[in-house]
């Protein structure tokens, strides 16, 4: 799969965003409906003096709205492999 939003320029418009991101079908529906609505959950604004909106601080926001920054599990402490010396519980039928 590639990574439309990397060949954006560093500042897009919300119609190239919608290309890369929902794709030419899709792009006119996702610029009038979704955008409003991820506004209010973070999603980066234009800029103003760019005239667009910072690729790189909406891919940040994708990773965050999907999680993949958060990660999958808070590590609780460093391994012990060696020191258990317990048997495993029998699995009941």
């Amino acid at each position: 799969m590639t990574d439309l939003l990397s060949n954006l320029p560093l500042f897009a418009t919300d119609r190239q965003l919608a290309v890369a991101i929902v794709g030419k079908e899709r792009a006119a529906m996702w610029v009038k409906t979704v955008i409003p609505q991820l506004e209010r959950k973070g999603f980066p604004r234009v800029d103003p003096l760019h005239d667009g909106r910072p690729v790189p601080l909406v891919k940040k926001f994708y990773d965050s709205y999907f999680g993949i920054t958060a990660g999958f599990a808070v590590p609780d402490g460093p391994e012990r492999l060696g020191e258990w010396k317990g048997r495993r519980k029998p699995i009941d039928d």
